[in-house]
């Protein structure tokens, strides 16, 4: 919200500073983004007044000027295309110091220009720092300026702007009327709003309004005025205001609709009332039905869409923007002023779906005022009937159910308060807060009763009232102690394994920590995963950030993208968060641990390899992660087929036989759908599983030796070795203490379609020497199994 002081002022003038007035604004906690003076530094600049006007005898595009300034007649050139006999205007006298680079500024001085003499200059607004685009004409005052007085003076320019970065639950602040009410409630002083008295109808004309969406629309007020002088210059004074609130001036009509919406915080249009037909229908959009919008941009309406129509169609977008068709313009003489209260959740999203954001839109959205709908018109048009000569007509109110909005009633407890500010304050002054802020406040056995004005949407529960109460009585006035806690040990479950240790696992192996959003593009998720469901958002941050994430690799892929793009060729991210599954009113939340590399396996070095990393690097990285917990006999991993990895090289992860993630090679189709380059490793696996822990417990060491056998078995080429490994878990017996893969070999001596897998075993006993004849029994029950359920021989 951007405003001028002295705008504020004429509503509520406390005795401080523009410093001290931002300052105690933003304690209150509506922070001040800056503050800047409405014009450069001039000095030397007064009204005055063309008196004649000739041709220059040697330049066609200049005009020798009679001008007085309030105390003598002077002779100025003067190259601008609009200075006309008759004009008041700002004129530089002779010594006058206008803005400039330098910071001396640029001094007037005598001059000759084509050879004759010119004593001063007349100025554009550019020229005097109130435009910030070069004016092509000079500044041209209003009939009755006063020649010779101060142009400073005579504009008010001695004002600040102010900026005020308000947050989204204080949309009643979007106006000077809102400011002025929060800096009388901090002052204890009273406001004085400008007159707002109904409007006397001259004609009996009316315009038919009818509402058929009611809960977007409750209520909507319009007037037809007719004869309006659209070519009817704009007040300067108005002009000035609009510039110092961020708002440029375009024609009498819009720039009222504008002043208002500032003044009162009550977004206003205004249509050509000869391109209104039958009747103006509040209602919901069609499918894809047309609209030209005022900027230019065509769209195609979608159904949830609240528009303004007519019989023929479409209007405007409801409290966004209107259409082109239906606009003021230079030959209107009659129009139609709407005055609507739109409910916040009708206009949310609304305009940003359309690429679009207006101060109408910013308004609505966050809730503007119900029951100041008629004052905001009535103020409108008397401004209209003021600059623009028009006729105004009765004005029509339609009304759908209960379109005033519903006042919160909030009980406030005596003990709730006391506890969260830490202070007691007296019951007149928390009673003397609360009306001031136009809270009415009954006393109840347990505190206040408390009816939230009608301006005020986001005030709903006790903390609420709580928070207006601190920041009133200022929040610098509370006491402030040092934090209390009693410290002692935490229990540690050693069941279950700390996020924090498989984060440090992590980065151990190379990997750096990701943080991306929780919701994702919609294109991207449906190519990696096309059927997943998740929540879409109603109000997104933006269109490819518009649905809740189902997995980790959407973001992932995203950084990778991002990474890659910035000529980082070796990428080790992994992420922990929440995936969101099923639809909202059935919606599971999973924690997930999800990592992605690329590149070569080792960073670049004199002594590394170049090898690119592949589907084992990250599955090893992965078991490191298992052996943190409950080891990798609890884990399993099951050739599988998932769409956005390699057939060839993907599996699901299984904890206890339960599937719990996803790991493999990103499929070449989606990477070049992706437009990825080089190829990328995935997983995915669910936190709870990998949390689970073993308890520590004593295991004493064997002294006895250990005895090992190798075998070589021949399987098909196509068996995993888990199989192989499940059958040594069961006929190994229960002193093998060891197992693990050395060497797969496909080629010369192994028979075609077959592989020969090599598996070193170790069995100890705790408690004596294991012979030779007991461990040839178990090898020949392991070699028996492994032929009869897999068809393996042993290769000799």
């Amino acid at each position: 919200m951007k405003f001028s002081e002295q705008w504020l002022r004429e509503w509520v003038s406390p005795a401080l500073t523009t410093q001290q007035l931002a300052d105690q604004v933003t304690m209150a906690g509506l922070e001040v983004d800056g503050i800047e003076p409405v014009a450069a530094a001039f000095t030397g600049v007064v009204v005055a007044e063309v008196t004649e006007l000739a041709p220059h005898p040697d330049a066609d595009k200049l005009s020798v000027c009679q001008v007085n300034d309030g105390v003598e007649r002077l002779q100025v050139v003067c190259g601008a295309p609009n200075v006309a006999q008759g004009q008041k205007i700002a004129f530089a006298r002779v010594g006058a110091v206008l803005p400039a680079e330098d910071p001396k500024g640029f001094r007037i001085k005598k001059a000759k220009l084509r050879g004759v003499e010119s004593r001063g200059m007349i100025c554009s607004a550019s020229e005097l720092g109130l435009d910030q685009e070069t004016s092509a004409g000079i500044l041209v005052l209003p009939d009755d300026a006063p020649v010779g007085d101060d142009v400073r003076d005579y504009l008010t320019l001695d004002d600040s702007t102010i900026e005020v970065d308000l947050t989204p639950n204080r949309g009643d602040c979007l106006s000077i009327q809102g400011m002025a009410r929060e800096v009388g409630v901090l002052n204890r002083l009273p406001v004085a709003p400008p007159p707002l008295d109904p409007v006397e109808a001259r004609h009996d004309e009316t315009f038919p309004v009818r509402i058929e969406a009611e809960a977007g629309c409750p209520r909507y007020l319009g007037r037809v005025i007719r004869n309006v002088d659209v070519t009817a210059p704009t007040p300067l004074w108005m002009v000035e205001r609009l510039r110092r609130g961020g708002v440029r001036s375009i024609d009498p009509v819009v720039d009222v609709t504008n002043y208002v919406m500032l003044e009162l915080g009550q977004p206003l249009h205004a249509f050509d009332r000869d391109n209104l037909h039958d009747a103006i229908v509040v209602r919901h959009a069609r499918h894809q039905e047309p609209l030209t919008l005022l900027d230019g941009q065509k769209v195609a309406l979608s159904e949830d869409t609240l528009v303004i129509a007519d019989a023929r169609g479409p209007l405007a977008i409801a409290g966004v923007m209107g259409g082109e068709h239906s606009g003021v313009h230079q030959g209107t003489r009659d129009i139609f002023l709407e005055a609507a209260h739109f409910s916040p959740l009708a206009i949310a999203g609304q305009a940003r779906h359309y690429g679009l954001h207006t101060d109408a839109s910013h308004r609505f959205e966050r809730g503007v005022d119900p029951q100041r709908v008629r004052e905001a018109a009535e103020r409108a048009t008397a401004l209209l009937v003021e600059i623009t000569g028009g006729q105004p007509g009765p004005l029509t109110e339609a009304v759908a159910g209960e379109a005033d909005h519903d006042q919160a009633e909030v009980l406030l407890r005596r003990g709730r308060l006391d506890q969260a500010l830490d202070k007691v304050l007296a019951e007149d002054e928390v009673s003397e807060i609360l009306q001031r802020l136009g809270i009415t406040v009954s006393s109840v056995a347990q505190g206040w009763q408390a009816r939230v004005p009608s301006w005020r949407f986001d005030i709903a529960i006790e903390e609420d009232l709580i928070e207006e109460i601190a920041r009133i009585h200022g929040y610098n006035q509370l006491p402030s102690r040092p934090p209390r806690a009693r410290l002692g040990p935490r229990p540690d479950n050693e069941a279950t394994h700390p996020l924090a240790s498989l984060r440090r696992r992590m980065v151990s192996r190379g990997y750096f920590e990701a943080v991306t959003y929780s919701f994702v593009a919609p294109e991207l998720q449906t190519t990696l995963l096309p059927d997943a469901v998740s929540p879409a958002l109603a109000n997104p941050i933006s269109n490819d950030l518009s649905v809740m994430r189902a997995s980790l690799f959407p973001g992932l892929i995203r950084a990778l993208q991002h990474n890659l793009n910035r000529q980082q060729p070796r990428v080790r991210l992994f992420e922990t968060g929440l995936v969101f599954r099923g639809p909202l009113d059935d919606l599971e939340q999973v924690p997930m641990l999800g990592a992605l590399v690329c590149g070569k396996r080792d960073p670049e070095g004199w002594h590394g390899d170049n090898a690119p990393v592949d589907f084992f690097d990250l599955k090893g990285d992965l078991e490191s992660l298992m052996e943190l917990g409950e080891g990798a006999r609890a884990w399993s991993f099951v050739a599988a087929e998932h769409p956005s990895l390699h057939p060839g090289q993907s599996a699901r992860v299984l904890h206890q036989g339960q599937p719990v993630g996803w790991i493999g090679k990103l499929h070449p189709a989606v990477r070049a759908q992706l437009g990825l380059k080089v190829d990328a490793l995935l997983f995915e696996v669910e936190l709870e599983a990998l949390s689970q822990g073993r308890i520590p417990a004593f295991k004493p060491l064997s002294r006895f030796p250990e005895v090992r056998r190798d075998l070589a078995f021949l399987v098909d080429a196509e068996k995993p070795v888990q199989d192989l490994l499940d059958i040594l878990e069961q006929e190994a017996g229960e002193w093998l203490v060891d197992a693990h893969l050395f060497d797969v070999y496909q080629g010369q001596g192994v028979p075609e379609g077959r592989k020969s897998i090599a598996l070193g075993l170790t069995w100890q006993h705790p408690s004596r020497t294991l012979n030779d004849e007991e461990i040839n029994q178990l090898v020949e029950s392991i070699v028996m199994a492994s032929r009869n359920t897999l068809g393996a021989e042993l290769r000799t």
